[in-house]
């Protein structure tokens, strides 16, 4: 299930290694993610890394690539008739977690790869219609040619609609229905299974009011698989974006209040310098001058020759280097990001200053590592799996909105035991965005601040790795003392023990996965470890 949103800046010293190459034009898109040996059998099912948690690979008897709903019924219906574990593959496979792996080697792959069609926007009642398969990226610009916009995603456009609802994938915004996407979901169409004397499969079709469409919204791929989703749009608008970096002595109170002040704002907190990136970013009427672009600086093709030299020193900084080294490098290159307004751009080409304005499609997310074609991996999107470069852990996790105070004050006290211990998070930081309490009964239960780390993680199983005491430490603050919940399609596997307890809302999720799929087919157990 493709979900996941990257973060944007690369650690460490990968931005030193590539000043000179932010004007290349190629790019070789990531792979597909499933493989097969012989046509589609025998295969193999990976996530955007190509390494799940447990570093263990996913097999599974066959693929599926359906074209049409009708061909996806019968994909499902193959399925249940013999028996097999069924789970779902989309594009790129974002999620980190393993909700694309069937268990065992006979289960089946239900690609959504070819179901990447708009199927029609209604401008008169702002409404969009798109099979599950279709890009983020496709959805924004076909909503934008009919003068809509989709209010709150996330940053990264590689992500496909059925993949990003079923880990409740979200922006950042405390405004309106708040940042997640499944907020803006109206209606949807899924295939789950059937009695033998339905043809073992069926469409559900789940329309505004349905009494399981809160369940259906934020799925985790167990209930079957989405065929298409309306969403709510909006008349097309622009945004005004500034970024501003601020010592952090007053951090606590402004994680409690930046969210309320600022449609679209979140903050990058860069503990070892005491420093904090405000993202002061805000709906502005159509009129404002600006024709600003969007086109983050890690989400562009970068050279895979560098990014391979760039792990290399990565690798050695872990067993040789200094953390003052390690210090020094990232404030240079968080300084290059700083000069470069992260990637954006005024006039689509050049930065001249802030704010930076524009339409909401230009502005709202990006990936330009994904636009050009193919030029046999001379360059790459920077997480590529084909080249040995980038390779981290993404820790995603959400706490209370009215404990994010206190968070951050205990988070200031571990930093000043060893502040460049947080030089191992890279120019990413502390990322901290705004999430509503959810309608979907998987969804965020109260309103909350999420927060996402980057960190080195080895390709040797067992490999220690740098201050990974203070990392431990961060995920579990966040779990246990402040009550957090993980992102669905983030973290290593111990962060989702006891998870499912925290949602009030888990055992009406329960009641509909067993009315949908009462034997388990798009249930599977994976190694916890």
């Amino acid at each position: 299930m493709a979900t996941v949103e990257v973060q944007g800046p690369i650690m460490q010293l990968l931005l030193l290694l590539i000043l000179a190459q932010m004007s290349l034009t190629g790019s070789s898109p990531p792979p597909d993610p499933v493989a097969c040996a012989h046509g589609t059998s025998n295969c193999t099912i990976n996530n955007a890394y190509a390494s799940f948690p447990d570093r263990r690979p996913c097999h599974a008897a066959r693929a599926a690539y359906p074209r049409s709903e009708h061909e996806l019924v019968a994909a499902v219906a193959a399925a249940v008739a013999a028996k097999r574990k069924v789970k779902v593959a989309t594009r790129y496979s974002h999620s980190f977690t393993k909700l694309a792996c069937p268990g065992g080697s006979d289960g089946a792959i239900i690609s959504t790869r070819w179901l990447n069609r708009t199927v029609r926007v209604d401008a008169k009642n702002r409404l969009i219609t798109v099979e599950s398969g279709v890009l983020l990226r496709e959805l924004i610009r076909a909503a934008a040619s009919a003068g809509l916009s989709l209010p709150y995603t996330p940053y990264w456009f590689g992500l496909t609609v059925g993949g990003l609802l079923a880990t409740g994938a979200h922006g950042s915004s405390m405004w309106g229905k708040g940042g997640a996407v499944h907020e803006s979901v109206v209606a949807l169409r899924i295939v789950t299974p059937a009695p033998a004397s339905r043809g073992f499969a069926m469409v559900r079709e789940l329309g505004t009011g349905h009494p399981d469409l809160d369940a259906a919204k934020v799925s985790l791929g167990v209930l079957g698989v989405v065929s298409q989703v309306t969403l709510a749009l909006q008349p097309l608008f622009k945004r005004s974006i500034s970024f501003l970096k601020r010592d952090d002595s007053d951090l606590a109170e402004q994680v409690a209040s930046w969210g309320r002040l600022h449609e679209f704002g979140d903050i990058t907190w860069l503990p070892e310098e005491r420093k904090v990136i405000y993202r002061q970013d805000d709906r502005v009427d159509v009129s404002t001058p600006g024709n600003g672009l969007n086109d983050n600086l890690g989400f562009r093709p970068l050279s895979a020759s560098d990014l391979v030299a760039s792990r290399i020193q990565d690798e050695n900084l872990q067993k040789n280097g200094s953390d003052a080294v390690l210090c020094s490098a990232n404030r240079v290159a968080q300084a290059y990001l700083e000069s470069r307004a992260f990637g954006y751009t005024n006039d689509g080409v050049n930065f001249t200053g802030y704010p930076v304005v524009g339409y909401q499609h230009r502005m709202q997310a990006s990936g330009s590592c994904l636009e050009t074609k193919d030029d046999g991996l001379k360059t790459v999107c920077y997480w590529d799996p084909r080249i040995r470069g980038t390779f981290i852990y993404n820790t995603g996790l959400s706490l209370p909105f009215s404990r994010a105070p206190a968070f951050v004050a205990d988070l200031k006290r571990l930093r000043d035991r060893n502040p460049q211990a947080f030089c191992e998070l890279g120019t990413s930081g502390v990322l901290m965005r705004y999430v509503k309490a959810s309608t979907a009964y998987l969804g965020k239960p109260v309103d909350s601040v999420t927060v996402d780390i980057d960190y080195f993680r080895s390709r040797t199983p067992g490999t220690p790795r740098a201050h990974a005491d203070v990392i431990d430490e961060l995920e579990q603050m966040v779990l246990l003392k402040y009550g957090g919940v993980p992102h669905w399609g983030k973290n290593r596997n111990f962060v989702f023990n006891g998870a499912i307890a925290k949602y009030p809302r888990a055992g009406k999720f329960l009641e509909v996965k067993k009315r949908y799929d009462p034997e388990g087919t798009f249930s599977t157990r994976v190694c916890a470890r």
